[in-house]
């Protein structure tokens, strides 16, 4: 997955090298300068240890940009904690699950198995992922818990910063707990080895270059909850497709779900871009240059050191989250922060600003090149299937 923006990427072997991969330190700008390169893989692994990239830059945000958080906790309070559901018209795992007290339970089990006949190996790799994904949650909501200004200091903050990342942990809860239940009841996966993988992620932690800054975790956090909404939305779309409706609704609830929250950190970006629009937009840029990584690119199974890359490729060969989806998802965001149309930006800003702009268009000539080329055929084994093997 090291692989640069300005190197031509190749679909199968690397498809998110350039979501994941750190920025090229020969780049100098503004921020990064003041970041250090850490790799998007493990450096070593065993079967009995965690092994992670070391500590990059920490606390970048400026002391005096902490006002503007505490300034905006009134808005917060009004514009993110009302898109928050009540637990009680929340729906929860069980409304999609057999009934174990029901006196016809090995029907309904019966009945699911029936229905996922058709559905081949590659599909639950990726599902599998996106459950696994969804069950590092520990480590997301440690993340949030880091930016300064916007953290819960005691754990039970009635600040409404705090009160938005608990319950915005405690909704994204149900998603890998629906996941993990539904794939137990199949058969079709070694829930072993997928459980190894979630204790080995979660041990591992992540470092998603936001370095303690509101600015920049909010603005990764916005591309984030777009990419699981599309990720989402698209496994629903094959479920559908192969015949399980059932799973079909499971996964388009999730994602609905991940919608939601996209708006909420979107919403935050867009009002930071309205009253400090020369640091959001170098805050953007330095994200951008950096790439997103995603949350899970430190995946493990105690065997394959590159199960995320291989994931990866699978996601992007069955069309659930592709290169492609990256760069729209870019587009969405210029689009959605009205990033184009800012004014009275510093010479830098206007930098970040036209780099991020063209940014898009660039993934999708990098993109062309790509499909253009040859594929070498490639397969691996994956231990979440039992090691059968899969082409990538």
């Amino acid at each position: 997955m090291a692989l640069k923006l300005n190197q031509i990427i190749t679909i199968q072997s690397c498809t998110l090298s350039l979501m994941t991969r750190p920025a090229d330190s020969s780049q100098p700008h503004k921020f990064r300068s003041r970041t250090l390169v850490m790799a998007s893989s493990f450096q070593s692994k065993s079967k009995d240890s965690y092994s992670a990239p070391g500590e990059g830059v920490t606390h970048s945000m400026p002391p005096e940009k902490l006002e503007i958080f505490k300034s905006l906790e009134n808005w917060a309070e009004e514009n993110l904690l009302t898109l928050l559901k009540p637990v009680e018209q929340s729906w929860q795992p069980q409304d999609f699950l057999p009934l174990p007290e029901s006196e016809d339970f090995y029907d309904q089990m019966k009945e699911l198995r029936e229905r996922l006949k058709e559905i081949p190996d590659d599909y639950f790799v990726v599902l599998v992922g996106d459950m696994i994904t969804e069950e590092a949650l520990p480590t997301y909501q440690t993340m949030l818990n880091t930016a300064d200004g916007v953290r819960d200091e005691t754990g039970t903050s009635l600040s409404p910063w705090a009160i938005w990342t608990r319950a915005w942990s405690a909704e994204e809860n149900r998603h890998g707990d629906l996941l993990n239940k539904y794939l137990y009841l199949t058969g079709r996966v070694d829930m072993k080895q997928v459980e190894k993988t979630v204790q080995y992620l979660i041990g591992s932690g992540m470092d998603p270059k936001t370095e303690n800054n509101p600015y920049l975790g909010f603005i990764y956090t916005s591309f984030q909850e777009r990419a699981t909404f599309i990720s989402h939305g698209n496994t629903a779309r094959l479920a559908k497709d192969y015949g399980d409706t059932k799973l079909a609704h499971i996964c388009g609830i999730i994602a609905a779900d991940e919608r939601r929250h996209e708006i909420a950190y979107t919403k935050i970006v867009k009002k930071l871009f309205e009253i400090d629009p020369d640091c959001t937009v170098l805050a953007l840029a330095d994200m951008m240059r950096k790439k997103i990584a995603m949350p899970a690119h430190l995946m493990f199974d105690g065997q394959d050191n590159k199960l995320f890359e291989n994931y990866a490729a699978v996601a992007q060969r069955i069309g659930v989250y592709t290169v492609k989806d990256y760069a729209d998802i870019m587009e969405f965001l210029v689009r959605r922060w009205k990033v184009a149309e800012l004014t009275c930006l510093s010479s830098d800003g206007r930098r970040a600003q036209d780099y991020v702009c063209g940014l898009p268009a660039r993934i999708r000539k990098l993109e062309e090149r790509a499909l253009g080329k040859t594929k070498e055929k490639s397969s691996v084994t994956f231990s979440w299937i039992f090691g059968r093997e899969m082409s990538l």
